[in-house]
């Protein structure tokens, strides 16, 4: 019986997934949370062989649940489920230590399916997001310029964002122009929104 854990933040979709696994006699769901936050203890109780996690959830993402997911129980194996597939979300989830990618418009069967291959050891991966990941490549940014870029996402000024990464100004003003010039973008808004499309933010 593989035993596995769901994290999405939707209930709906949270239900549905459960059902669909439900449904096989070699599955069962042994836990249901709503948050990253909830993954690793639901995952300390309950012991599950694989999680499936989201990426987008509000508090701690499903990125940042699985690497402490990966860190903290590593017998349980990671596949990241997302209504976005984004290249730079692929290369983040692997390096957090995910077994398995998949887009939540794949069909049950393919979802059943992937479940199954990374229980069994194996790595499963959209084939079309894995190729765009690669024509993409890595991220460009820097860890300092992924963070002040995150930072200044809800429209902060340069003096709000270096409050709160604890920078100075004209380090916050030399971090955010770095990463305009390899975004492509022209303004600061337009860096941030074309991070979040490749998936690095």
């Amino acid at each position: 019986m593989i035993r596995v854990l769901l994290a999405d933040d939707q209930a709906m979709v949270r239900g549905a997934l459960a059902t669909v696994l439900g449904l096989e006699s070699d599955i069962e769901v042994v836990a249901q949370v709503g948050s990253g936050e909830e993954v690793v203890p639901a995952a300390k109780e309950t012991a599950p062989d694989v999680a499936l996690l989201d990426v987008q959830m509000p508090g701690k993402d499903g990125l940042t649940a699985a690497a402490e997911l990966h860190a903290a129980v590593p017998a349980c194996r990671i596949i990241v489920c997302t209504t976005f597939g984004r290249p730079g979300y692929l290369a983040r989830a692997m390096a957090a230590g995910a077994a398995g990618f998949v887009v939540k418009d794949s069909p049950p069967e393919q979802l059943v399916e992937a479940v199954r291959r990374v229980s069994a050891g194996l790595r499963v991966v959209d084939p079309a997001l894995a190729a765009e990941s690669l024509a993409t490549g890595p991220s460009p940014l820097t860890a300092r310029e992924h963070d002040v870029l995150l930072a200044a996402r809800d429209g902060g000024t340069v003096a709000d964002v270096a409050k709160r990464l604890h920078l100075s100004e004209g380090t916050v003003r030399n971090h955010l122009s770095a990463a305009i010039g390899k975004t492509g973008a022209r303004t600061r808004a337009e860096a941030v929104r074309l991070a979040e499309e490749n998936g690095w933010l």
